[in-house]
């Protein structure tokens, strides 16, 4: 018997990324549909290759709908389906398990939700498909769910649908924890994971166990090509596993290594060919991208003087380079300075005088919290999105102030040297 199907997970469709307003020319409208359209491109990629079904191992949605229309769009993609023939076997994760969802639509007749109390095992006996499974009932799930799922069914490809985070993966909430070990024991072919955004093939063989990744990236943490993973099966024997892309908008980051650069202009230069590079990959999507400078560099200060002209020299690069297909979401400086400290030594010259006191104040704390108050007022005034994210600048932290002290010293020494206040 052979048969084909499509591995999806962590569709995350309408989520709202908050906070995406707060970037100055961010293509909001792109980013916020771009869920949508790569749910589109799963079902066009189902209906291209006429495969014989397809799963969604959880985190359909990304939480408690806003209103019907979500809910009304996964209804019109999945009746699509429904109209070539092709089943839908999902189950609930971590972002729309069942205690979430105060909103719900009956779910056309082609499509199977597994249930959240116990495992369940649906079979598909003119294909020879076993498929087990079992969604979230809330969003915090801590047990080890595989250890209830039922044995293997005989004469059948088993597979198992999990949301899970397996033996635990950075940046991801540790649910429905268990090994690979655990999975094996079953003795299923295939165990269609979901919950981690970044694809992994767990297991390669008797079983494959495999993370698809989610299917279109939401923010900086997610970069990279993201979509499903389509499988072919000839008599028990997967002969083919592709990962397909669904992506519309794809987050990179581009590094630069400002060892060698000594100008704006040739920052700019390294910068358009990073922006060539990648956009040339990217296959004719969106790109949303993050400039990461590193390196020891005499242009260290000026970098953190002149932060917002070159976003905005990079911003205007990006849209000769992509016309007007690449935003950059922002620059991350983590240059060094040279080692010059040699020529700032005397502390009583005037540059010295002010290294001195930026430096002492970072060591009294009777003075940093003197500081934090008399900052009370600004911290009022300023909007909440300067103050959070991993920008964001907390008043109440002196750990924080002290870690922005560096900052300060460097725009200073670049302004006075500018001007040439080191030779007084």
């Amino acid at each position: 018997m052979s048969f084909s199907f499509i591995h999806a997970a962590d569709i995350h469709l309408d989520s709202p990324l908050a906070g995406l307003e707060q970037y100055e020319g961010a293509p909001v409208e792109k980013i916020r549909g771009a869920t949508r359209e790569a749910f589109k491109n799963l079902v066009d990629a189902a209906i291209e290759r006429q495969v014989h079904f397809l799963i969604i191992a959880g985190d359909l949605y990304d939480g408690n709908w806003k209103d019907y229309n979500t809910g009304l769009f996964f209804t019109s993609q999945m009746v699509r389906l429904q109209k070539e023939g092709i089943p839908v076997f999902l189950i609930r994760g971590n972002h729309d398990a069942a205690n979430l969802m105060t909103k719900s639509l009956k779910l056309p007749a082609n499509v199977h939700e597994f249930p959240v109390k116990a495992p369940e095992t649906v079979t598909l006996d003119a294909l020879g498909v076993a498929i087990h499974g079992q969604g979230f009932a809330q969003r915090a799930v801590e047990e080890n769910l595989v250890k209830n799922y039922p044995p293997k069914k005989e004469g059948y490809f088993n597979i198992g649908i999990l949301h899970t985070s397996a033996t635990g993966r950075e940046g991801h909430e540790n649910y429905a924890p268990c090994t690979i070990e655990d999975m094996m024991e079953k003795q299923y072919d295939y165990w269609a994971l979901g919950h981690i955004h970044m694809r992994e093939l767990l297991h390669p063989h008797d079983p494959v166990i495999l993370f698809p990744g989610n299917i279109q990236g939401r923010h900086i943490r997610e970069t990279g090509e993201k979509g499903c993973t389509y499988v072919e099966v000839k008599d028990d024997t997967i002969e083919k596993m592709e990962p397909i892309p669904l992506d519309v908008l794809r987050w990179t980051l581009c590094p630069v290594d400002m060892g060698d650069i000594e100008t704006m202009d040739g920052l700019m230069d390294a910068a358009r060919s990073a922006l060539e590079k990648a956009y040339g990959e990217a296959d004719g999507r969106y790109l949303a991208v993050r400039f990461e400078l590193a390196g020891a560099t005499k242009m260290h200060r000026e970098l953190i003087a002149k932060k917002d002209l070159l976003l905005n020299q990079l911003r205007s690069i990006a849209l000769e380079t992509g016309f007007g297909e690449i935003w950059v979401e922002k620059v991350k400086i983590k240059t060094t300075g040279l080692n010059d400290a040699d020529a700032f030594s005397d502390e009583q010259s005037p540059i010295g005088t002010v290294l001195k006191f930026i430096r002492s104040t970072a060591e009294n704390e009777e003075m940093l919290e003197a500081l934090l108050d008399e900052f009370s007022d600004i911290r009022q005034a300023i909007p909440h999105e300067l103050k959070e994210g991993e920008d964001g600048f907390d008043f109440s932290n002196p750990g924080l102030v002290k870690k922005r002290i560096k900052d300060v010293e460097d725009f200073i020494l670049y302004s006075l040297t500018e001007t040439g206040a080191e030779k007084a």
